[in-house]
């Protein structure tokens, strides 16, 4: 490959791997709370609260890690409800979900009025988290040009792939959230605590929305804007579909999904002569057939989406 078509490629996977980013949080947050049995829906308005709230807090602060931080916190506390009402009043969890993200955006329209007096989006926050925190990688031949794209939530992102499969799959609590999972009563059978675990899988899930939302946010462009989610929390459930409820799988999803939308991205900025409205549909165009061909193939957890009642006889 020439100079210029290094370049091109580099900059379209740098720029897949960052808009991936966010769906591999999120899609790790539904692969927890479904593999425990319960449908996170309100992942889109869980991302909205992170967002707002780390642009919050790193403009009442001055540092973004506690932006970050108020990110999970907002997260947890947003899926707490998405747990009340589906685990503990045993309703329905996708109207539930759809119920909280309908909150999510008006509560933080009206949050951006009180505190800036404005509407649409906040100023930009002087400090974020948009530089490579490795800079010595990029002094790496070729890779050093991809590397210096990056932002610490990208290999964040990475690492909690890697320690989502492990949880999941190699400890003993992970066995225990399958378990509540595929069978909630012989899990409850054996002493498992059904509503403590989906509780606990609820609120990872949320933390890892919360995240999600940050890195939309301080994590890519400084501000917070409304409707920046753009319906990624509803592509990071299409993902864990597609990566069929699995870590690994859910981020080679994320990877495709992000490269479907740095392609588009990639073709405005060259100035194909293709509508910009087209190009755009890219991604969601990409989720539904994808979404197409694993329907019928992948199977969902069994007691995913089913309150659980304890038996007190």
């Amino acid at each position: 490959m020439d100079n210029g078509t290094t370049v091109v490629v580099i900059a379209i996977v740098a720029s897949a791997i960052r808009l991936a980013t966010p769906l591999i949080f999120a899609s790790l947050g539904g692969v927890f709370s479904e593999r425990s049995g319960v449908v996170n829906i309100a992942l889109e308005g869980i991302m909205i609260m992170g967002a707002f709230f780390a642009v919050l807090f790193t403009h009442l602060t001055g540092n973004p890690w506690i932006g970050v931080l108020a990110a999970i916190i907002i997260g947890i506390l947003t899926s707490l409800l998405l747990a009340v009402v589906s685990i503990h009043l045993r309703g329905n969890q996708v109207v539930a979900g759809v119920a909280i993200n309908l909150l999510a955006v008006s509560l933080t329209a009206f949050l951006l009025e009180m505190v800036w007096n404005r509407s649409g989006s906040t100023p930009s926050v002087e400090k974020a988290l948009t530089d490579n925190p490795f800079e010595f990688l990029e002094g790496i031949p070729v890779l050093g040009d991809l590397f210096s794209r990056f932002t610490p939530f990208v290999y964040f992102a990475f690492l909690m792939v890697g320690i989502s499969y492990y949880v999941l799959f190699k400890t003993s609590f992970g066995l225990r959230i399958r378990a509540v999972g595929e069978h909630p009563r012989a899990a409850d059978t054996v002493g498992i605590n059904v509503y403590m675990t989906r509780y606990i899988c609820v609120m990872i899930s949320g933390a890892l929305a919360g995240i999600a939302g940050a890195s939309l946010s301080i994590g890519t462009i400084s501000l917070f804007r409304e409707g920046m989610t753009a319906g990624k929390g509803f592509i990071a459930l299409a993902a864990m579909i597609f990566g069929k409820w699995h870590p690994v799988g859910a981020l080679f999803a994320c990877l495709f999904f992000g490269l479907a939308d740095a392609i588009q991205i990639q073709a405005q900025s060259f100035g194909i002569p293709i509508a910009q409205e087209f190009l755009q549909m890219l991604p969601y165009v990409a989720t539904i057939l994808a979404l197409a061909g694993v329907v019928g193939r992948s199977v969902a957890p069994k007691a995913d989406g089913q309150p659980y009642e304890k038996d007190m006889g």
